[in-house]
This record gives structure tokens, sequence and C-alpha cells, in this order.
């Protein structure tokens, strides 16, 4: 009899196959001895440094093997892994554990790692929270060096099979040689983790955080593997695996056709043209965005830069990335967001404030207010950076039109400063804020007549109106941006920029939901930002709609009153085209 199993959708796509358990060394793995004499003291420490070097010389190995099949975003998530052997928190602290606690290497860098991978776990932001599992990657790899263990080599599998483990390493990840390795399923894990990401760029199907229901598995059973909806079934029934198949070809089917779609414009059947553009989180991904099919940037989250440093970025080391991302883009948007932190993106060389609510707190523009030096150096760089492409700045969680005129205050002393000093910028740059609050959105047509453009954030912006923290499993399904009162708020944001002649884009998860798109449409957004990898999906979709259809469907869910009626009516819609 067959067994259904729910994880999480991480890498679309459906795969039938035979079930290849691997049981890899992890962090926690038992330890023979944990303590040690004084006088074993140096002969730890070097083991730990010999430990650490054999780790980077592998590291440099693998970044050399996979540099032909991996972007420069993927390559980055394995020198990440350097950076952490060479940050001075962290092999210097596991020594630090040697010498004072008399721990063995082994006992050291499991403390270290687990701390470290403990502080990531408790971030509210999904990103941070995920990038626990590349600390972990680095201590598995030290400790399999410091008792000289071969690695298990993933790379090294000969059969078609799906890929069973708690976990897999980003490095792990890099190995698997997809013509055998047709999918995989994890024990943990979630949908922005490296080994997510990873999985995409493969395209190889991967269902995650499955949770201990997985410990029914045994080698050799056979599985459906089915990444769109996070499903996996054991040993399915004839039935079951005739309808995946019919399934997984129209799948395939459907992949052709959405590549016909990268390089065309988004214009819906009656004409109206949409521009479609992508977030990004470092200039690499520019390049990216470009290749699958992107016509601009909506939003650069630049806190990425601050939080990948061990201090706080120079004007200068601000001004590189910003001129890539430019250099990249050329005559195509690049809509810069200035710093986001605070909340639960934090800096490791930045102390904040403890605070009882923290997202409500003290946190991207309150800060940058506050700390004029920070919000000034950045602008200045940002500035620099027009030169060399289509750039324009938003201000994140603005509540207030006396927040904007204080930003735009700074903005306008540092392009004076920049003046005075004789260095090239576009005077001309278009400046907008991100309406993530329910006051902006209220107050939408007042900061019409002061901004250039709006840009809707809507993951804050449901946050925040309907007081749910979507990262609390008892509250999250409240959380929904169909919610009627969050699309008056976004209805009202797009008719104040038109009415003003400004336009208004969107760079929160709904304007990447197909589902979603019938509704944006009809309420006539101008730009819609999102992941590099819905853009085809999304181009699709807006070619198959009229807008005149897409306006009478607004005006029919206007009339309705909760999610589950919104949501019925525009299935009823999609049914009906």
């Amino acid at each position: 009899m067959s067994e259904k199993l729910i994880g999480i959708g991480a890498s679309n796509g459906i795969k039938i196959g035979t079930a290849y358990l691997y049981k890899p060394v992890t962090v926690n793995s038992k330890i023979e001895r944990e303590t040690i004499e004084e006088s074993e003291i140096s002969n730890e420490l070097n083991r730990l440094e010999n430990a650490k070097e054999n780790s980077y010389d592998e590291l440099e190995l693998l970044i050399e093997k996979v540099k032909e099949s991996l972007d420069t975003e993927n390559i980055g998530i394995i020198k990440t892994q350097l950076e952490f052997l060479n940050d001075p928190s962290f092999i210097p602290e596991i020594g630090k554990k040697i010498e004072k606690n008399k721990y063995t290497a082994e006992k050291a860098i499991q403390e270290v790692v687990n701390f470290y991978s403990n502080l990531f776990a408790g971030m509210k932001d999904e990103y941070l929270r995920e990038r626990g599992s590349d600390i972990k990657d680095i201590g598995k790899r030290l400790l399999r060096n410091l008792v000289n263990e071969k690695s298990n080599q993933l790379s090294e599998i000969n059969e078609k099979v799906i890929l069973v483990t708690d976990d897999l390493t980003p490095s792990d990840t890099v190995q698997l040689n997809k013509e055998f390795v047709q999918a995989f399923v994890t024990r943990i894990g979630g949908k922005t983790s490296h080994t997510a990401i990873l999985a995409r760029t493969f395209d190889i199907p991967a269902v995650l955080g499955m949770g201990d229901n997985m410990a029914i598995i045994q080698n050799g059973d056979i599985l459906i593997i089915d990444g769109n909806s996070g499903i996996c079934i054991v040993n399915p029934d004839q039935d079951e695996i005739e309808d995946y198949q019919r399934k997984a070809e129209q799948e395939f089917e459907s992949a052709k056709l959405l590549k016909e779609y990268i390089n065309k414009q988004a214009i819906t059947k009656d004409g109206y043209q949409i521009e479609i553009a992508a977030n990004i989180g470092n200039p690499e991904e520019a390049k990216i965005a470009l290749e699958k099919g992107a016509e601009g940037i909506g939003l650069y989250r630049t806190e990425f830069l601050f939080m990948n440093n061990d201090h706080l970025p120079t004007e200068e080391e601000q001004y590189q990335a910003y001129k890539m991302a430019s250099e990249t883009m050329k005559e195509k948007p690049l809509i810069i967001r200035t710093l986001d932190i605070g909340g639960d993106k934090e800096l490791s060389y930045f102390t904040f404030p403890k605070e009882m609510n923290p997202f409500l707190g003290y946190r991207a523009i309150r800060l940058t207010l506050d700390r004029k030096d920070i919000f000034i150096t950045q602008l200045r760089a940002i500035l620099r950076a027009s030169a060399y492409g289509n750039v324009k700045i938003m201000f994140p969680m603005i509540s207030s039109l006396a927040e904007f005129r204080s930003a735009k205050a700074i903005y306008e002393e540092a392009k004076k400063q920049l003046r005075d000093e004789h260095i090239t910028f576009d005077e001309k740059i278009e400046l907008g804020i991100m309406i993530e609050i329910p006051s902006a959105a209220l107050l939408a047509d007042q900061f019409a007549k002061e901004v250039d453009f709006f840009s809707i954030g809507t993951n804050d912006l449901v946050q925040y109106t309907l007081a749910v923290d979507r990262m609390n499993e008892k509250v999250a399904y409240l959380y929904d941006y169909f919610h009627p009162a969050v699309l008056q708020l976004i209805q009202k944001t797009i008719e104040a920029s038109h009415q003003a002649g400004k336009w208004t884009g969107m760079c929160g998860g709904m304007a990447g939901d197909p589902v979603a798109a019938p509704i944006l449409i009809g309420l006539g957004l101008d730009e819609w930002s999102m992941d590099a990898s819905s853009i085809s999906k999304i181009k699709q979709v807006i070619s198959r709609l009229d807008r005149s259809s897409c306006k009478l469907l607004v005006e029919d869910i206007f009339q309705l009153g909760t999610v589950e009626e919104i949501r019925a009516k525009l299935k009823e819609f999609y049914d009906s085209i």
C-alpha cells in the first residue's frame, strides 16, 4: 500500500525512481574524546590548522571542478565557505575553545558550529535562517579532515536513483551527477536554502523538510517525487504511477513552451504591455536576471552587501557593487533600495537595541535617518554608480511624508557634495518609496505629489495590515495578499500614482504569483518584479489574459468580503478562460 508524505516543494519537476539512502557524517556525530590535557593543546591546535588548510584546498578544487557548470551566483555559495574559514570569528573561536576549555578539536568545532547554526536558526528571515546549513557544511568538512576521512562521493553514484537523506549541503549538491540523481528528498531544509537554490539551478526536482515521516523510506523503495506540490509517494500503485507519468509528460511540454517567453515582452491579448523585472541581492544576479528575461531590476536588496561583510562597507566598496549592476543592466532600469536592516536582519558588527517588537522598531529608513553617516555614504555610492546606467532609488519602510522629506534632504546633500567634488552622476534619478506600511498606502495621494514612483512590498504590507507574523505557524494561515483590505490598499496606491502621472511597481511575492496576475492587470499595476525563475511563467500567463476582462474581474472581487470568496472567484475566472 502506498504512503503519501508531504514536504516543501523546493524545486519543480516530477520524477519516478528508486530510493537511495545517503547517510553522511554530520556535525553532531558522536566523538570518542571531548577533552585533552594541558600538554596536548599545541598538538590539537596544529590538527585544527591542518584541517582548515585541507578544507580550504578541497573547496578550491571543488570550485575549479564545477566552474564550467555553475554561474557566478552559485559558485559564490561555495566561496562563502572559503570566507568562513578565513573569518576571524570562526576558526580563531574554535582555537579559543581548545585553549580555554581544553576541548579536542572535534568538540571545539561542534560547539562553535552549533552556536552559529542555532543563531541563524533563530532568525525570522527565511533566507538568513537557512544560512545555518552553510555553517554545518564547513563544520562537517573540518571534522572529516581532522581524522583524514575520505568524503562520501555522491558524484560516484552510477545508477538512476532518487536520493533520500537528512540534508544535503551546498558542496554535496554541486557534486550531484544529474544523469543519475533524478531527484532528492530531505528531512530538513526550506525553499530559500542554498541546497534548494542549487537544485533549481540544476533543474533537479526536490522535496525538502519532509520531517521524521521520511523514516519509512527504505533503500530500493519506488518513489514518486512531485517538486511542484511538495509530495513524495512511497511505493505507489500502478494507477498513481500512470497518473504521474502523464503529469510528467505534460510538464515537459509546458517547460518547452515557457522557454519561448524568455525574450518576449509581457503583453495581454488586447495589447496592454507590462514591464517585468527581477529582484536581486547582489550585482552578479543582475546577469542571471537578464538571461531569464528580466526587463529591469525592480529591487536591488543592498542589505546583503552589509550582511555578508565584517564591517560597514565603505563608499568605494558599495560604489563598485552598484556600478557593476548598473553596467550589466545598461539602459534597463535598476531600482536600488537603500539599506533595509533591523527586525530579523542584523549585522554581526553593529549593535542593535534590544526591542520587544523589532519589526516595529529601529529598522530600515528609521535607522538610516538616525545614522546619517551610513545613509549619506550609501547615497553617494549609488549616485556615483548612476553615471553607468539607468539607476533609480527607493527608500524602505516609509510611514510618513516627514520621513520621506528627511530622507530626500540627505539625498540632496549627497548630490551637493558630489557636485562640489566634480564627481559625475545622473542628475535626473527617479526617487521612489516602498509602500509596505498601511499609513503610506492610505496617504498615497499625498506621497504621489512628491515621489516619482511607488513600489509595493506585499510581504510586509500584508504582515502589517493584517497584524500577522507570517513566520508564526500558529497564525500563518491568516497571512494572505488576497485579503480584501490588502487589495484595497494596493488599488488606492496604484490609482493615486496614476492620477498624479506617476507609476507603481510591486516587488513582493504577489508579483510572481500567476494566480494573482488577473487582479494585478485589472488594477493597472505598471511594473512587476519577482524572483528571476518566475519571469517566463508570468509572461506566459499575462499573454493569455486581456485587460478588459481582468478589470471586470476586479470589480466583482471588490464586492466580496473574504479571502475564500476571492480565491473561489479567481478559480472560476481561470476555469472560464
